[in-house]
């Protein structure tokens, strides 16, 4: 005689699933304390371990927020977060169909700077590899990057060919991190930056600012500017 097969065990993604969907149905409000993950374990079928998992997941996009004995309650003011790829430059540019080039203007061993120890976090200087370089589309700027690389967490960047190499591709490539920060701005041209930009100076750019690390120890931290018409994508989707 055939037993029936128990049902599987729901993943993590679909606990989280539900729990999103019953937010968006209004049966856990804004400000409402959740049950505890073993409740909601023990309600849908699956393990503790599961119910965890989700609700951290849900807890990293905004929606809630876990406090250690103190439970879970649905964020009065959630947060919607995305995801920005740091894109490779040479590859936008090939995507819209036109050609790229990029040119070194600088490149030189420094310690670094006190903005960009500040950026950083560090109280003592390191030695970093300072460049500047104008990538073009269609031998236009796309955009100027100026850029320190730490040499502690990046060594391997004393022997490359930066005719050859973007810092930004090799970067993006080689070197994985766990946290990043960005600013955006709009800024007036600097008098050094302008004529490389082909604008006058105090003509409108984009201003980005990114610095990355590997646990606490810096890797690179980039000024980036773009001419007008230059767009950022973002993007939310499910974690």
């Amino acid at each position: 005689m055939s037993q029936d097969k128990p049902a599987p065990r729901l993943a993590w993604t679909e606990v989280r699933d539900m729990i999103r969907a019953r937010m968006a149905a209004g049966q856990y409000k804004s400000g409402d304390k959740l049950p505890r993950d073993a409740d909601i374990a023990a309600e849908l079928g699956c393990t503790r371990t599961t119910v965890h998992r989700a609700m951290n997941a849900l807890a990293s996009t905004g929606l809630v927020e876990r406090v250690r004995k103190g439970g879970t309650h649905v964020k009065a003011d959630p947060i919607t977060r995305a995801t920005l790829d740091i894109p490779i430059t040479r590859l936008e540019v090939l995507a819209q169909g036109r050609a790229y080039t990029h040119r070194v203007i600088l490149a030189k061993t420094v310690a670094s700077p006190p903005e960009v120890m500040a950026r950083f976090g560090i109280k003592a200087a390191r030695l970093m590899l300072h460049l500047q370089a104008l990538h073009l589309a269609d031998q236009q700027p796309y955009i100027w990057e100026n850029r320190w690389i730490d040499l502690e967490t990046c060594p391997e960047v004393l022997g490359l060919d930066w005719t050859q190499n973007s810092a930004n591709e090799w970067l993006v490539r080689h070197k994985a991190y766990s946290r990043v920060e960005l600013r955006f701005g709009a800024v007036a041209a600097p008098h050094d930056i302008a004529p490389h930009m082909n604008v006058a100076q105090g003509a409108p750019l984009l201003h980005i600012e990114r610095a990355t690390w590997q646990g606490d120890d810096p890797i690179t931290f980039v000024q980036s500017f773009a001419p007008q018409g230059y767009h950022i994508c973002a993007q939310s989707q499910p974690v």
